[in-house]
This record gives structure tokens, C-alpha cells and sequence, in this order.
């Protein structure tokens, strides 16, 4: 742990504590919250959230850094052992020789200079030249070539290698994952399925049950049921994309690894949008969101699951935060978690039971979770903050109910040549995917009366 991560949680929990001894005092005095009082938990409130996010922002910058380490270890034992195939030698693009053989069988042999042809025709043979003789003297077909300068780019066995593209190396599809996962806590909390083509995932649902069995005599069977029905759940790949152009002057002379930090941005801009359809898309080529309402040939969460009780026009109120959370099957109290925006908490932050304790506990470690009735909560940038009659601000559920389903195919493509004229390599981020919660039953919507 850094020196500064470890400041930032001693200083959380100074604030965290002085925050709690406001309520704590105005408990013990059976009282409500003074205006001074209010203003003050408000701005506690404010620093001690602010101080998650940077310790949250501290943790990521640590893992960023002990990959760029990795890496440049890795590029350090690369440079200490040079690869001696030729093809390796061409892959790796090491020497002068490398680039201009590259450069010019792009373009044809008619571009090469008197020079330069006499330097691929020199008798100082190297492994280099040797490769660069065969490419450029006809040896090998234009197809030929085209299909080996593939293999050379290719820095892993893939499905598509026609566009002249990187895919990223296997240990970085993982990684990816992971930080997405990371970052996106609905993407932790929901069930993910893996799928290989885009007809999607299919799943049978129970959609009507058929009534309790009859008490009856021996010899009969008890009352025929017709009741019970199936339908389906469908999850289907929607495609992702993003096109980012980084200098080849920056990516020579950066003295950070600019790979990394191209990397590390696409997990963490697709992992926003991913955060942002999850909560609220619309299912229309796109995830459908908790937050979005459903029907009967849509799926997901309906209105029938929506609690204002409680509630006012424009604001939560205890009994809300309560009624939502027993509407739900007590099977799904252990299991269930909140998500609110950080507006929403503040509001919460003062809302006591009937027995005078608050509803909403501060974790008092940067691992454990703020509670809201005795369950974790979630805070999310991308819930709804709108505190106006009949609108969303807040959900109770088990999120192993929403279902993600992945398409395999996650890539991150390099297209080197097609930016050459402006000196750029470009960077496509590709992600398909679907979400949607597949059972109403274990979500409540917190909604303003």
C-alpha cells in the first residue's frame, strides 16, 4: 500500500467519524438536525464520498503502474534477447532494414531507390537482409506477402486478420475484463454468460405457475391445472466501438508505456457505457437497464414493481427506503443490494427509522460498504437524480438477476497504416454484448409520489 492510499483511508475515516458523532449527538438528544447541523453533515458527506472516489482512482493508478512496470520488464528481457529468426526479426521491427522493407513491399517494389536496392542486394548477409531479399526479389507472391506481413502484425492466432489489424496479445482480453469488472459493479454483481455467435443467449422461463396441490381422498388425482405456462428470455449481442488515433512520434518518445494508458482508458470508457445502459438503456440495440420500465413482450422489470409509498413528490423518505425493501421475497434480503446516486444518498444519509437509528451506516474501511437498512449500497453516477413526482431514484434487488451475456469476440484492433499520412496508428475498441434482469420479482423501484 502507497504511502498516499494509506493517508487518504486514515483521513476518510477522521472525517467518516465526525460526521457520524453529528447524528450520534442530535440521537442522543432527541432532536432533529440543527440548520448548522445540516450544512455541516452535508459537507462532511460530500469530503468523505470525494475521498472514496480518489482512493478508488489512488488503487487504479497502483495496478496501472505495476502493469507499466510488468511490461517494461518484459520489453527490458526482449531487448536482452533479440529474437534470431528472420521472421521474428521482421515481427519485432528492430533494425532500419526492418522498416524500409516494411515501408516499401507495402507499396510495391517500383518505390525502391538505387540505394536502397543495392543495400538489400549487399553480400553482408544477415538474417535481416537475407528475409528483405526474398520479400523484394519476387520470390514470394504479392499474396503471398500480403498473408505473411499479416502473420507478422498479428500478435495472437485470430478469427479475422483480413483489415490489417492488431488484435491484443490473450493476457490483455483478460484484463480488460477485469477492469471493466472492476469499475463497473453491476458487471460484478450480475450473472455473465459467454456466448460464441450472435444469435445471443436464450433461456426458458417459468411465466406461470400452476396452483398448490389439493388435499383429496386416495383414489383421486385432485383438480386438473392448466395454469402453468413458459416463455423465454433473450439476450442478444449489440456491437460497441470506439476509434482512438494516438501519435507514432508519442508512442516512440512517451516515457510512459502509451499502450497501457490507451489500454486502461477503452476498459474504463466502455465500462461507462456499459454502467450507463445497464442502469438506464433502452433495450433498442443496447442493454436493457433496471431503471428502464419493461412489459410483457420487452422483458425486464415492469411498473408492477415500482414502490412510492411513503415517498413525497420530491424526495425519499424512511418508510419508502422500507417499503421498497419489503416488497421484495425475504429470500432476497440476503442477497439484495441498493443503488442510488450520490444525491439520493445525501437525502438518505439523515432518514432515521422508527427507533431513531439512521438507515445509512458508512463503511468505515475503504473494503467495506456503505449500508442502507442493513444491506451494501451502491453508489452509481448514472442513476437517475432527478427528485421530480413519479420519477426513479433508487433500486433494491438481487443483481445475480441481471444477465450479461458477452460475445467472445472482445478486441481491440491497431490499424497501422491506414493513419500513416498524419502519422498516426489508430486504435478501434470493439465490445458486443446484451443485459437485461431476467426476473421482476427480485427488484423493487424506489419512485417519488
Amino acid at each position: 500500500m502507497s504511502d498516499r492510499l494509506k493517508a487518504l483511508r486514515e483521513q476518510r475515516g477522521v472525517i467518516v467519524t465526525e460526521l457520524l458523532g453529528i447524528t450520534d449527538k442530535a440521537s442522543a438528544e432527541k432532536r432533529g438536525l440543527s440548520n448548522e447541523e445540516t450544512a455541516k453533515h452535508g459537507e462532511l458527506f460530500d469530503k468523505a464520498y470525494g475521498l472514496r472516489k480518489q482512493i478508488e482512482a489512488e488503487e487504479r493508478d497502483i495496478e496501472l503502474r505495476r502493469e507499466a512496470a510488468e511490461l517494461e520488464a518484459a520489453r527490458d528481457k526482449e531487448r536482452r534477447n533479440p529474437p534470431v529468426n528472420p521472421i521474428d526479426v521482421v515481427a519485432h521491427g528492430r533494425s532500419l532494414m526492418e522498416a524500409l522493407g516494411r515501408y516499401y513491399a507495402a507499396r510495391g517494389l517500383d518505390r525502391l531507390s538505387e540505394e536502397d536496392r543495392k543495400l538489400l542486394t549487399s553480400t553482408r548477409t544477415t538474417p535481416a537482409t537475407e528475409a528483405f531479399r526474398k520479400l523484394f526479389a519476387g520470390e514470394m507472391s504479392r499474396e503471398e506477402y500480403q498473408a505473411k506481413s499479416r502473420e507478422f502484425r498479428a500478435l495472437q492466432v485470430a478469427p479475422d486478420t483480413a483489415g490489417g489489424f492488431l488484435l491484443a496479445p490473450q493476457e490483455f482480453i483478460p484484463q480488460l475484463i477485469m477492469n471493466m469488472d472492476n469499475m463497473v459493479f453491476i458487471r460484478g454483481l450480475a450473472t455473465k454468460y459467454p456466448v460464441t455467435n450472435t444469435n445471443g443467449l436464450g433461456a426458458p422461463t417459468l411465466d406461470t405457475d400452476f396452483a398448490d396441490l389439493d388435499w383429496t381422498t386416495e383414489l383421486l388425482t385432485g383438480n386438473e391445472d392448466t395454469t402453468m405456462a413458459f416463455g423465454k428470455r433473450e439476450l442478444k449481442p449489440h456491437p460497441l466501438a470506439k476509434l482512438i488515433k494516438i501519435s507514432k512520434l508519442l508512442m516512440r518518445t512517451a516515457a510512459m508505456p502509451i499502450e497501457s494508458i490507451v489500454s486502461q482508458r477503452i476498459a474504463y470508457k466502455i465500462g461507462v457505457t456499459q454502467e450507463k445502459a445497464y442502469l438506464t438503456g433502452t433495450g433498442n440495440n443496447q442493454p436493457l437497464g433496471v431503471f428502464t420500465a419493461g412489459s410483457t413482450a420487452l422483458g425486464g422489470i415492469t411498473t408492477a414493481r415500482d414502490f412510492s409509498t411513503g415517498n413525497t413528490t420530491t424526495s425519499i423518505s424512511a418508510d419508502g427506503l422500507i417499503e421498497a425493501k419489503m416488497q421484495t421475497k425475504a429470500q432476497y434480503w440476503r442477497t439484495g443490494q441498493w443503488v442510488f446516486h450520490r444525491d439520493a444518498v445525501r437525502q438518505i444519509a439523515k432518514l432515521k427509522d422508527g427507533d431513531g437509528q439512521y438507515l445509512w451506516r458508512p463503511g468505515l474501511t475503504a473494503t467495506e460498504p456503505d449500508t442502507i437498512l442493513n444491506r451494501p449500497l451502491n453508489v452509481s453516477e448514472y442513476a437517475p437524480n432527478t427528485f421530480t413526482t413519479g420519477l426513479y431514484v433508487g433500486i433494491f434487488g438481487d443483481f445475480s438477476h441481471y444477465w450479461i451475456c458477452d460475445l467472445l469476440d472482445l478486441q481491440v484492433q491497431r490499424l497501422v497504416e491506414l493513419y500513416a499520412a498524419t502519422n498516426q496508428d489508430g486504435f478501434i475498441a470493439r465490445y458486443e454484448g446484451d443485459g437485461m434482469p431476467v426476473l421482476e420479482e427480485a427488484f423493487a423501484r424506489v419512485k417519488l409520489a
